[in-house]
C-alpha cells in the first residue's frame, strides 16, 4: 500500500492532531472526526509495512544534538500492539458517541495516539515523550468522572504517573551516560558488576504502569471513579503500553516470572469480596496483566507470542466487560452488586454481550481468551516451570469465579432489585443506548471470531508459530478446570459460603500511605509549623526588645537625645577616629 502521507508521518500524530481539534465540535462532529482519525491513522500504519523481529522498518530517523531519534519502528511486536490500540480507539469513539464529554472525546483520542506512538517508538527519548503524553491525557479522563472522589483519585493517579515518568527519564539519562545506545531495545538488569541502575530505574517505570504488586493500587483507585465512557478508555492503553515496553526491554528476565505469578493470584481474593463491579474488573485487569508479565519473564518465542496474543484479546474482552458495566451505570446510576440484579429482563443485549466478555476472559473454548492464554501456560510447561504452571492454572480458575461468573450473575441475575413486588422498587431501566450496543456488539464479534478462527490472531504475532489451541489435551484440561470452578461457585452459593455482597470499603496496600502515611505527613507538617512559630516568635520578641531599647536610648530624655558638651563630643569623635585608624593600619 502506498502511503497517502509522507512515510515518516506517525499514525500517532494523526490521532493526536485530530483529537485536539475535536474540542471545537459538537457530539456528532466529534464522533465523525474520531472515526475518520482512527481510519486514517490505521491506513497510515498499514501503508508503512512491517518487518520481522530483528529487522524492523525504520522511518523518520534524525540526529538532534548527537541523539538519534527513530520515531517509527515497525516490526511484528510493535505492529500487533499498534493494531489493537487502533481497534480500542475505534470502540471508544463509538461507545462514547452520545455520552462522552468534550474533554473525554478529545483527550481519549490523544491518549490512544500516545499509546500507539509509544508502541512504535524506536528510541528511548521518543518513548519517554509519548509515555508522558499518555499520563497527562489520561488524567483528564479520570477527572471527567465529575465527582469530588474522581478529582482526588485523579490527583493521586497523576502523582503516580509522574513518578513513573521521572524514573524512566532518570534511567534513560544513566543509560546514555554509561555509553548505552539510544535505541529502545533489550536491557540487561543483572550484570557481572551487579544490578544495572539504569535498567532498574527503567524497569521500575514499566513496573508502575504494569501494576506490579504493591505498585498496583492506582488502577483500582482511579478506573472505577471515571465515567462509564472514561473507564473503557482507561482499560485499554496505559497498562498494555507497559506490557509492550516490558516485552521489548526485559524479555527473559527471570524475576518477572514470580512477579507475574503473584499478580495473577492476589487480585482474585480482592475481587471476590468487592461490591463495586467496576472495581472487580479493575482487580481482574491486574490479574490478567500477571499472565502477560509471567510470559515475558519466561521469554521464549512461544511465551512472547502468548503475551502479545493475550494483550490483544484482553484489550477486547476487558473493554467489552467495562462497556457492559458502563451501560449499567448509565441506565441504573450504580455498578454496585448490592444494588443490581434482574437486569437481564430489560437489558437483554447488554446481558448477552457481557456474558460473551465473561466467557472470553474465562478462556472458554470458542472464545478469544482460550486461544491466547493457553499459549502462556504451555510455555511454562515446556520450560518445566511447575510452580509457575500451577499458579497460572489457579489464577485461571479464579478469573472464572470473579469475572466469568460474579460480574454477569450479580449484575443481571441473582436477586431482582427491580421487581414490581418490591416496595419502593425502581422502575426497570431501559436497554443501553444504541451506540453503546454497537460498540459492545463489535467487541463481542471479535471475541467470538478469534475464538473460532485463531489464525487471524496468530498471523499477527511477533514470531512465526505453528501453535494449535484446539488439541484434545488443551480443550480437556481447560474444560475440567472451568467445570470444577463452576461447581465450586455453585456449592459456595448453595451453602451460603460465597462472600456476601455488602456495602463496604475493602482495604488494599494503599492504606499504608493513604492513612498512616497521610497522618505522618500531617504530623511532620504540624511539627514544622510549631518550630517555625517558635522561631518566628523568638525573632519577633528580639525585634521588639531591640526597638524598645533603641526607643529608650534615642527617644525624648534618652541617652542619645541629651545635649552633649563640646569637649565630650570632641573626645568621642577622637576615640572613633582612633579606632578607624587602628583598623586601617591593621589591614
Amino acid at each position: 500500500m502506498i502511503p497517502f502521507l509522507p512515510a515518516d508521518t506517525s499514525p500517532a500524530v494523526i490521532l493526536m492532531t485530530l483529537g485536539a481539534l475535536m474540542v471545537f465540535f459538537g457530539p456528532r462532529g466529534r464522533g465523525i472526526i474520531g472515526i475518520v482519525a482512527v481510519v486514517l491513522s490505521f491506513l497510515q500504519l498499514l501503508s508503512l509495512g512491517v518487518g520481522p523481529m530483528g529487522d524492523a522498518q525504520i522511518y523518520g530517523v534524525s540526529q538532534v544534538m548527537g541523539y538519534e531519534f527513530a520515531p517509527l519502528r515497525l516490526d511484528k511486536l510493535s505492529v500487533i500492539f499498534a493494531t489493537i490500540f487502533h481497534f480500542a480507539a475505534l470502540l471508544n469513539v463509538i461507545y462514547g458517541w452520545q455520552h462522552a464529554t468534550k474533554i473525554e472525546a478529545s483527550t481519549g483520542l490523544i491518549y490512544a495516539g500516545s499509546a500507539i506512538g509509544g508502541a512504535l517508538a524506536g528510541d528511548l527519548l521518543t518513548l519517554f515523550i509519548y509515555w508522558e503524553i499518555a499520563a497527562l491525557s489520561s488524567v483528564f479522563i479520570v477527572w471527567a468522572g465529575g465527582t469530588h472522589m474522581a478529582f482526588k483519585a485523579g490527583m493521586r493517579y497523576l502523582v503516580i504517573q509522574v513518578i513513573s515518568g521521572l524514573a524512566l527519564f532518570a534511567g534513560i539519562v544513566l543509560h546514555l551516560n554509561a555509553g548505552g545506545s539510544s535505541e529502545f531495545g533489550a536491557f540487561e538488569l543483572f550484570t557481572e558488576a551487579g544490578t544495572n541502575p539504569a535498567a532498574a530505574l527503567i524497569l521500575l517505570a514499566f513496573a508502575i504502569k504494569a501494576c506490579f504488586p504493591l505498585l498496583h493500587t492506582w488502577l483500582q483507585d482511579s478506573y472505577p471513579k471515571a465515567s462509564a465512557v472514561g473507564a473503557v478508555m482507561l482499560s485499554a492503553f496505559t497498562t498494555k503500553l507497559a506490557i509492550y515496553a516490558l516485552a521489548r526491554g526485559f524479555a527473559g528476565t527471570d524475576i518477572l516470572i514470580p512477579i507475574g505469578c503473584v499478580m495473577t493470584a492476589f487480585p482474585v481474593f480482592f475481587a471476590l469480596i468487592e461490591n463495586d463491579l467496576r472495581k472487580v474488573l479493575a482487580y481482574s485487569l491486574n490479574n490478567q496483566l500477571g499472565f502477560m508479565v509471567a510470559a515475558i519473564g519466561i521469554g521464549t518465542e512461544l511465551a512472547i507470542n502468548g503475551a502479545a496474543a493475550h494483550a490483544f484479546v484482553h484489550i477486547t474482552y476487558k473493554a467489552l466487560l467495562f462497556m457492559g458495566m458502563g451501560a449499567v451505570l448509565v441506565r441504573v446510576g450504580t455498578a454496585k452488586a448490592t444494588e443490581l440484579g434482574g437486569l437481564h429482563k430489560s437489558m437483554p443485549l447488554t446481558t448477552i454481550f457481557t456474558i460473551i466478555g465473561a466467557l472470553s476472559i474465562s478462556a472458554f473454548p470458542l472464545f478469544s481468551g482460550f486461544v491466547a492464554k493457553s499459549m502462556i501456560t504451555l510455555a511454562a510447561a515446556e520450560e518445566h516451570m511447575f510452580f509457575a504452571y500451577l499458579a497460572l492454572l489457579f489464577a485461571s480458575a479464579g478469573v472464572l469465579e470473579h469475572s466469568g461468573i460474579k460480574i454477569p450473575y450479580f449484575a443481571f441475575f441473582a436477586h431482582d432489585r427491580f421487581a414490581p413486588s418490591l416496595r419502593g422498587g425502581a422502575p426497570r431501566p431501559e436497554e443501553a443506548p444504541r451506540p453503546m450496543l454497537i460498540a459492545m456488539g463489535l467487541a463481542a464479534f471479535v471475541c467470538i471470531l478469534i475464538g473460532i478462527y485463531p489464525p487471524i490472531l496468530y498471523g499477527l504475532l511477533p514470531y512465526e508459530t505453528d501453535y494449535h489451541a484446539y488439541t484434545f489435551e488443551h480443550v480437556a484440561t481447560q474444560m475440567q478446570l472451568l467445570m470444577f470452578a463452576i461447581l465450586a461457585f455453585m456449592l459456595l452459593v448453595r451453602f451460603k459460603l460465597y462472600p456476601a455482597e455488602v456495602r463496604s470499603t475493602n482495604l488494599d496496600v494503599d492504606w499504608f500511605w493513604r492513612v498512616p502515611g497521610y497522618r505522618a505527613v500531617m504530623a511532620a507538617k504540624n511539627g514544622v509549623v510549631a518550630v517555625w512559630h517558635r522561631v518566628w516568635g523568638g525573632i519577633k520578641e528580639g525585634q521588639s526588645a531591640l526597638l524598645s531599647g533603641l526607643g529608650v536610648a534615642a527617644g525624648p530624655g534618652g541617652r542619645l537625645s541629651r545635649n552633649w558638651t563640646v569637649g565630650y563630643t570632641a573626645l568621642t569623635t577622637a576615640g572613633v577616629l582612633a579606632v578607624v585608624l587602628i583598623a586601617v593600619f591593621a589591614n
